[in-house]
């Protein structure tokens, strides 16, 4: 059997207008800017008003991804979303999407791998491209995080913003003069026996009592740094290359101090982290696609740079990818 590269095409991202800054939340919340900042890094989150929805944001972040890959959304095969905030419980968010973006040809399904979802979206995409049962996918990170958290509670009122990121992928065979681009690899882990670290109450963030984030925050970074690192030390293992042969780490925007953990305990230089939660807080599935847009949009990340996800979310689950730009 032939196998395929995915290669890819284009990258888009979506934030909705309402920005919410820490000033804001000084006025309902035992909290000050300061605080806020000092623990997390976060100076500001976006969220949702109104009727938007959950593919109202992956939808425009598909017609940027799509545009900047010069690809008709009629030439999709494939539609992948990551979420937590479906728009319904069911039908998948993902046909919602095909249907606004008019991607009719496309199948299409969701993947709920909680912070880690992206990652895992995407390497269920390159499974479908490498084996040539899909030629191109939108590969889609959205949550709307504002329906899930209990604006009274401190402990993550602060923490979470809605968005969406997305990419384009094209499968390529050998004799194509992009086959030594794309996607190298993807690792993927699980442990339910930390479900009760994170979590949401209840199965149906759009019911009419919607449940609300529970988090264990010591616990979840303690666990962050260690597993996020050694998703790390996987795939560079399995590429057999080192911290120096990256040129950009994309990590999940939990938090700062998760990051900079990171960064001190596996050496990895900051000047090679993508950190974007400083302005768009953690919008789970959507925060590494959306640094990725913006490290595109100003041009940090180049044509065959290596480029390594990384990624931990409530499962737990947690996950590291290379991709060559």
């Amino acid at each position: 059997m032939q196998l395929f590269r995915s290669v890819v095409r284009g990258v888009g991202g979506y934030l909705p207008s309402k920005c919410i800054k820490n000033s804001d939340l000084e006025k309902s919340l035992s909290t000050t800017d300061a605080w806020i900042v000092e623990r997390t890094g976060m100076k500001q989150r976006y969220v949702i008003e109104g009727s938007q929805n959950t593919s109202d944001l992956a939808s425009e972040a598909a017609k940027i991804a799509l545009a900047n890959a010069k690809i008709d959304a009629s030439d999709i095969d494939l539609i992948v979303v990551a979420t937590v905030t479906p728009d319904h419980p069911f039908p998948a968010t993902a046909a919602r999407v095909q249907a606004k973006i008019g991607a009719h040809k496309a199948f299409a399904f969701d993947v709920n791998a909680v912070c880690s979802g992206f990652i895992y979206a995407l390497s269920v995409a390159d499974q479908y491209l490498k084996t040539g049962m899909a030629k191109r996918a939108l590969v889609i990170g959205a949550d709307a995080m504002s329906k899930i958290i209990d604006w009274n509670d401190r402990a993550t009122a602060v923490l979470f913003g809605d968005g969406a990121g997305a990419l384009v992928l094209e499968a390529v065979d050998s004799s194509h003069e992009d086959y030594n681009r794309g996607i190298q690899s993807t690792h993927l882990f699980s442990n339910g026996c930390q479900y009760d670290l994170l979590y949401v109450d209840t199965a149906n963030a759009n019911a009419t009592q919607p449940g609300h984030v529970s988090m264990q925050g010591r616990e979840i970074f303690k666990y962050a740094v260690k597993l996020i690192g050694e998703a790390v030390e996987t795939v560079l293992k399995e590429n057999n290359m080192t911290i120096d042969d990256i040129d950009w780490f994309v990590p999940h925007q939990a938090n700062l101090r998760i990051i900079e953990g990171i960064s001190v305990h596996f050496k990895i230089p900051m000047e090679k982290m993508v950190v974007t939660v400083d302005r768009h807080s953690n919008t789970s599935a959507a925060t590494i696609p959306l640094a990725l847009w913006e490290a595109v949009s100003d041009n940090r990340i180049q044509k065959n740079q290596r480029v390594v996800l990384e990624a931990m979310g409530g499962g737990l689950t947690w996950a590291s990818a290379l991709v060559k730009w």
